[in-house]
C-alpha cells in the first residue's frame, strides 16, 4: 500500500487539507449493534457449546467464539473477502465488537482482529462433518430466538416455509459447481428456505450446479419442519415453485401431514384439461382484467393418485388469448377455498425478495479450490488441508452468510418496529451499520462517538433491544 502521506491538498479547494493521524477512527461503528444482537440472543454461546474444535487448547490464541464473531461481523458489515480481515485488524469498533474480553482490553496494544489465515482455519473447523449440521441448525435457532424475543416468548400458530433453488454463480473450478443450461452459467444450485411471515432465512444445503430443483428436497424439508415445529411455530406449511412437485416429495409431505401448495408446469395433459375453460365469455372485453378459478383433480403419470389442482385463468384487456396457470395443493377446498389459495401463493414474491437480499447485500463469495494439477510447473497450487472437502467448505461459507443475514434481519426488524416504516437490508447497513465513529479511552471506560447522521436511528433502535425478551437464550 505504500507509506501514508502526512497531508493531501485537493485542487478544488485550497482551504482543505487532508491528514492521516494515528487515531481510533472507524467506518464500522455499527458492528457494536451486531454484537449486541449476538449477545442478547446467546447464539454464539449456543454454537460454541456444540461445535467440535480440534485445536490444542494450549496453542489457541483466539477462542472459537471470538473467531465466529469476527467472521459474522465482517460479513454483516459488507466485508465479503477474507483478505479484508488483514486490512481491518486494527479497526477499533470491530475489535470491541468481536472480542470476548471486557473494558478497554480489546483496544490494548498488541490486541487486534484475527488474521486472514486464522479465519481460514476457522472455516476448516466449520467444514468438519460434525460441525456443518450445527451451523445449519443454528440458522433456524437464531430465527426462532428472534421471533420469540419479538413476540414476548410466544411461537407462531401457523408458519409458511418457502422453498426454492437458488442459483449461485461461480467463477473458477469449484468442486461441485457445474454448467446449468437453464440459468446459462456455471454455478452451485443450493436449496434454501425462508419463513414467509417473518422474513427469516431458515436453512440451506449446497448442491451441484446441475442438480434438479427438487433433488434432496424431501429430506431437507422434513428435517426443517421438525425443527421449526418445536421452536418457531405450531403448524408449518410448505410453499414451492413449479420445479418441486414430484411424487416422492408430495407423498412424503402428505404422510407427515404437512400441507403444501405449489405451482405446476404446463404440459399437454394439463392443456387438454384446461381447454374447456379457456374460452372468452360472450360480450365485449372489459377494460379491467378478469380472473376465473376452477377446482379440478389431476394425476400426473408419475403420481400415485389424483390430487387437487386449481386452474387460474386470466384475461387481460390487450391480450388476444386467455392466460392460465395451475396450482397444486394438499389443502382441501373446504379448508382453503380457491380464492384464498391463490392469494396465499401470490405472497411467495416476498420470499423471493429476501433471497434476493441475501445474494445482493451479503453476496456470498464461495471460494475456489485448486485444480488437481497445476497448469504451471513452476507455480504449483497448494492443496486444501487433509480431510477438508472443498464443496463442504463452500456449504459452511453459505451457512455463515445465512447467520449473518439473520443478525442483520434482527436489527432491521427492530428498526422497523421502532420507526414504523419498512427497511431494506441494504438501507439498514448503509444508514445504521456503516457509520463513522471515533473511539475514546478514559481510564477503564471506552466511549464510542458516532456520526450525528446516525444518532437518531441508534436512539430509536436501542430501546427496542431493551424491550425484547430473548426467550431460550
Amino acid at each position: 500500500m505504500g507509506e501514508t502521506p502526512s497531508t493531501l491538498h485537493p485542487s478544488f479547494n485550497a482551504g482543505v487539507v487532508i491528514e492521516a493521524r494515528v487515531e481510533r477512527l472507524t467506518s464500522d461503528a455499527g458492528a457494536v449493534i451486531m454484537r449486541e444482537v449476538m449477545e442478547r440472543s446467546g447464539i454464539i454461546e449456543w454454537l460454541t457449546e456444540r461445535l467440535h474444535d480440534p485445536r490444542q487448547p494450549h496453542l489457541v490464541t483466539y477462542p472459537l467464539a471470538d473467531l465466529l464473531r469476527t467472521m459474522l461481523l465482517l460479513f454483516a458489515q459488507g466485508w465479503r473477502d477474507q483478505d479484508d480481515a488483514d486490512a481491518l485488524r486494527l479497526d477499533p469498533a470491530l475489535r470491541l465488537a468481536a472480542a470476548g474480553t471486557r473494558s478497554t482490553t480489546p483496544l490494548a496494544e498488541g490486541a487486534h482482529l484475527a488474521s486472514q489465515p486464522t479465519l481460514s482455519r476457522l472455516l476448516d473447523i466449520l467444514t468438519l462433518e460434525p460441525n456443518r449440521p450445527v451451523l445449519r441448525e443454528a440458522v433456524g435457532e437464531l430465527a426462532a430466538r428472534r421471533l420469540r424475543a419479538e413476540r414476548g416468548g410466544h411461537k407462531l400458530r401457523h408458519l409458511t416455509i418457502d422453498v426454492d433453488g437458488l442459483p449461485v454463480e461461480v467463477h473458477g473450478e469449484q468442486p461441485g459447481s457445474a454448467w446449468n443450461g437453464h440459468y446459462h452459467q456455471r454455478m452451485y444450485h443450493p436449496i434454501i428456505a425462508c419463513a414467509a411471515e417473518t422474513g427469516d432465512l431458515l436453512d440451506a444445503r449446497l448442491r451441484p450446479g446441475n442438480a434438479h430443483t427438487a433433488e434432496g428436497a424431501l429430506d431437507f424439508v422434513l428435517a426443517l419442519v421438525d425443527r421449526l415445529e418445536g421452536s418457531m411455530c405450531q403448524v408449518a406449511a410448505v410453499r414451492m415453485d413449479a420445479g418441486f412437485p414430484e411424487e416422492r416429495l408430495l407423498a412424503g409431505l402428505e404422510r407427515r401431514g404437512t400441507p403444501y401448495v405449489a405451482r405446476l408446469r404446463n404440459n399437454r395433459a394439463l392443456d387438454r384439461l384446461a381447454g374447456p375453460y379457456l374460452k372468452r365469455p360472450p360480450g365485449r372485453p372489459p377494460i379491467e382484467p378478469r380472473l376465473w378459478l376452477h377446482e379440478l383433480e389431476y394425476q400426473a403419470g408419475s403420481w400415485s393418485r389424483p390430487r387437487r389442482v386449481v386452474l387460474v385463468v386470466k384475461e387481460r384487456p390487450d391480450d388476444l388469448l386467455l392466460d392460465h396457470f395451475w396450482l397444486l395443493t394438499s389443502f382441501s377446498a373446504a379448508a382453503v377455498p380457491a380464492e384464498d389459495l391463490l392469494a396465499h401463493y401470490r405472497q411467495r414474491g416476498t420470499a423471493e425478495g429476501h433471497f434476493g437480499e441475501l445474494m445482493d447485500v451479503l453476496a456470498p463469495a464461495l471460494s475456489s479450490a485448486p485444480r488437481t494439477k497445476s497448469r504451471y510447473r513452476d507455480n504449483p497450487l497448494p492443496a486444501l488441508p487433509t480431510g477438508i472437502d472443498a464443496a463442504a467448505r463452500n456449504e459452511a461459507i453459505l451457512l455463515l452468510h445465512l447467520l449473518a443475514y439473520e443478525l442483520m434481519h434482527a436489527g432491521r426488524r427492530a428498526m422497523e418496529l421502532a420507526t414504523h416504516t419498512g427497511w431494506s437490508l441494504r438501507r439498514f447497513r448503509e444508514r445504521v451499520l456503516r457509520v463513522g465513529g471515533r473511539v475514546l479511552l478514559h481510564a477503564r471506560r471506552v466511549t464510542l462517538v458516532i456520526a450525528q447522521t446516525a444518532a437518531g436511528f441508534w436512539s430509536a433502535l436501542w430501546p427496542r433491544f431493551e424491550r425484547f425478551t430473548w426467550a431460550g437464550s
